[in-house]
């Protein structure tokens, strides 16, 4: 089953593209969802048109992505957290910790669009997680998460 995609689908494809799923998947979760509309040949042409006069529009967009991204890489972000013996920390870093760290230093990234390699940080360290600015831009962006002064 061909469908056009409505929003971003994790693992899936992203906003406006054209995907094939099985049949099930399609008609019983992502069109109910409203996260797709079947691909007929008419909502292929209006894609198409749409997809042309957005190109220009989207260059604008990635480029201010690029520059987030630059400004990014020459950041150097500690993570305070409270830790036990042998380097524990008493809960954990998620995302929601990453995007409010990277807050403060002035850039404003929702938590959905930064994957934490390995998931949930449970030890103090080095860790490296990706950041999705645009569906072209993808960043790596080292932290650390070191223990907070008692």
């Amino acid at each position: 089953m061909e469908l056009i995609l409505k929003e971003d689908v994790q693992n899936l494809g992203f906003k406006d593209d054209l995907v094939s799923v099985k049949n099930g998947y399609g008609r019983n979760f992502l069109i109910p969802q409203g996260l797709a509309a079947l691909a007929t040949p008419s909502a292929k042409k209006v894609l198409a048109e749409n997809l042309r006069q957005r190109a220009h529009k989207e260059k604008k967009v990635i480029d201010a992505a690029n520059k987030i991204a630059e400004a990014l890489k020459g950041l150097e972000l500690k993570i305070k957290a409270k830790a036990g013996a042998g380097d524990k920390l008493f809960g954990s870093v998620t995302t929601v910790d990453l995007a409010a760290a990277i807050e403060k230093e002035g850039h404003e990234i929702d938590k959905k669009f930064i994957s934490i390699q390995g998931g949930a940080v449970k030890r103090l360290g080095p860790y490296n997680a990706q950041i999705r600015l645009h569906r072209d831009v993808v960043v790596d962006f080292p932290f650390e998460v070191v223990a907070e002064n008692k």
